[in-house]
């Protein structure tokens, strides 16, 4: 049976209970997807740990490596990877306790929602989570963020 994510109240419940993002994928290049969506997610008042081999910074935040070096608990792991890259990111994000595995707009992997889901944690794939933030008014008040 093919994956189906959450409906979008639960999804606001998962937003709205999960500050802490490491975000696979994120990039200091500006014109990239993923540096537009971590500021979004830093303005709403998110925690967005950077998760990429070739950066130390994004947007004023360490970057890590990998997942398992990141030294604080995270609640989900934002992916902005090729789908054939997912199935890893999952094993990472039940490796370090993540509590969503959240596959960016035009990232779907059955094989990454079934490992990430036999892990216990809830699967979003082919969504942004950028857009959900500001379709369901999660954090409109950016406490905390960068404005």
């Amino acid at each position: 049976m093919p994956h189906v994510n959450p409906p979008l109240d639960v999804l606001r419940q998962i937003l709205s209970a999960s500050p802490v993002i490491a975000m696979v994928g994120a990039s200091s290049d500006p014109a990239r997807p993923s540096h537009r969506i971590m500021k979004l997610l830093l303005g709403r008042g998110f925690l967005v740990i950077p998760v990429h081999p070739g950066e130390t910074e994004v947007l004023g935040q360490r970057a890590y490596p990998t997942l398992e070096a990141i030294p604080e608990p995270v609640d989900i792991v934002d992916v902005f990877r090729r789908p054939d890259a997912a199935p890893a990111i999952a094993d990472s994000a039940i490796a370090i306790g993540a509590k969503v595995l959240w596959l960016q707009l035009g990232i779907s992997s059955e094989d990454a929602a079934k490992r990430a889901a036999a892990g216990g944690l809830v699967v979003v794939m082919d969504r942004c989570v950028g857009e959900t933030v500001v379709e369901l008014g999660v954090r409109d008040q950016g406490v905390g963020g960068q404005e």
